[in-house]
């Protein structure tokens, strides 16, 4: 199958869903796609040999996308700019510490508590997981994702000040998270080579370096831009600038995600004020919309389709099942303490722990980081679970999280 017949497929199943969402269903676009992908997955499974051949032909298609490559690095990075490009930068500034400590030291904190609570689950399923692989499995369900969080909450009614803290911390921790995996993964392939010094100079070359690559980058495209005024010509520098400094990033092997939001950021504020006019503004919104629903909604139909590519089992599904209160209970922990940690110095908001909770939710980073593992008998449990996990986060969190903010009076 030729790439253009996959994408052609994926745009043609991604509107009909669409359609179908909106026309009968009306949940959020995202989630509702999901759904009816899901669904659509499960019914061919169902059928087997009644499916006329659907399953196997789905099947085929499905494994024909590496979702690893296409998330990771292809659409993540439009995706990432697309969200960084409306954050307001002056509420991220005035909500700077509990965003860097939520996506650093709480990502590293549900990195371990997700990796300790599965090796013990594990072990009571006679699993029995390496403690390694445990950890791995932590640090790709530790990330709240972008992707999943940023249109929903927007339609949740989510207060300024929560939102900006759960939407900062989406966009950052999952660069963290990338950069704590990769340690992890370089760590059971050779443990001798992976000493702590080689560990932390990984991620001050992945984190540290994405930040100074990201506003060398953005500050490039920032001086294109205010130096002419034609929108098509802006738009393309736009299109340049993810596309090409997220290759290059990866070239260099530094933390694209990271560089990207670090520009999107910068592109999105002082680029907007200063370096455009109001026609290139409009315009550059629109088109950056359009292209955040459009990959947004292939990709969450991506993710449903994704189950006809697993290896189900009976305890890989009971493992991913018990796993779900257990990331949840991390999560908790892993914002309640930063959060404690700063009330001291910083006024938040009544309810937020159970917002930023509830409305972290996991989504195509976490399996597409789970399906870059290699092969080994950790990599279906690990996978299974991921995929449980993710379903849950974005179903019955994404649509739900709604009513928890309804729960709770916030007060600024």
């Amino acid at each position: 199958m030729t790439l253009f017949q996959i994408i052609s497929i994926l745009i043609t199943v991604s509107a009909l869903f669409s359609y179908l969402n909106h026309r009968f269903i009306r949940l959020p676009t995202t989630i509702g796609v999901m759904a009816i992908s899901l669904l659509g997955s499960l019914a061919l499974v169902a059928a087997g040999p009644f499916s006329l051949g659907l399953q196997q032909e789905a099947v085929r298609l499905v494994r024909s996308i590496d979702f690893d490559e296409t998330l990771l690095h292809g659409m993540l990075s439009f995706l990432l700019f697309a969200g960084a490009l409306h954050i307001d930068l002056e509420a991220l500034a005035r909500r700077k510490w509990i965003i860097t400590v939520l996506a650093t030291v709480g990502t590293a904190l549900a990195t371990v508590l997700n990796g300790l609570g599965t090796w013990f689950v594990s072990q009571w399923l006679d699993l029995n997981l390496p403690f390694l692989s445990c950890l791995l499995f932590g640090a790709l369900i530790a990330p709240t994702d972008p992707i999943a969080v940023l249109g929903i909450l927007r339609k949740a009614g989510v207060p300024e000040s929560v939102e900006t803290k759960i939407c900062g911390e989406s966009l950052f921790n999952d660069g963290v998270a990338v950069v704590i995996f990769i340690i992890l993964l370089e760590l059971t392939r050779d443990p001798a080579a992976a000493t702590l010094s080689h560990a932390l100079g990984l991620f001050v070359k992945e984190a540290l370096g994405g930040v100074a690559y990201g506003l060398v980058i953005g500050w490039i495209a920032y001086l294109m831009l205010k130096s002419i005024d034609e929108y098509q010509v802006e738009v393309l520098i736009t299109l340049a600038l993810v596309s090409g400094g997220y290759a290059l990033a990866d070239a260099l092997h530094i933390s694209g995600p990271i560089a990207i939001v670090v520009a999107g950021l910068l592109i999105g504020n002082p680029g907007r004020m200063l370096a455009m006019s109001e026609q290139t503004r409009r315009h550059l919104d629109t088109f950056w919309e359009l292209v955040d629903e459009v990959l947004n909604v292939v990709l969450f139909v991506l993710i449903g389709l994704e189950v006809l590519a697993l290896d189900w089992t009976r305890l890989h599904l009971t493992t991913g099942l018990l796993l779900i209160p257990l990331v949840l209970a991390s999560r908790l922990v892993s914002v309640s303490l930063p959060v404690v940690l700063l009330r001291p110095f910083t006024r938040f908001s009544p309810g937020v722990i159970r917002i930023l909770t509830w409305g972290g939710l996991r989504g195509g980073i976490s399996v597409a980081m789970a399906l870059s593992l290699p092969p080994g008998p950790a990599r279906d449990p690990i996978l299974t679970a991921t995929y449980v996990v993710v379903v849950f986060s974005i179903l019955v969190q994404g649509l739900t999280v709604e009513k928890v903010v309804r729960s709770v009076e916030h007060r600024e």
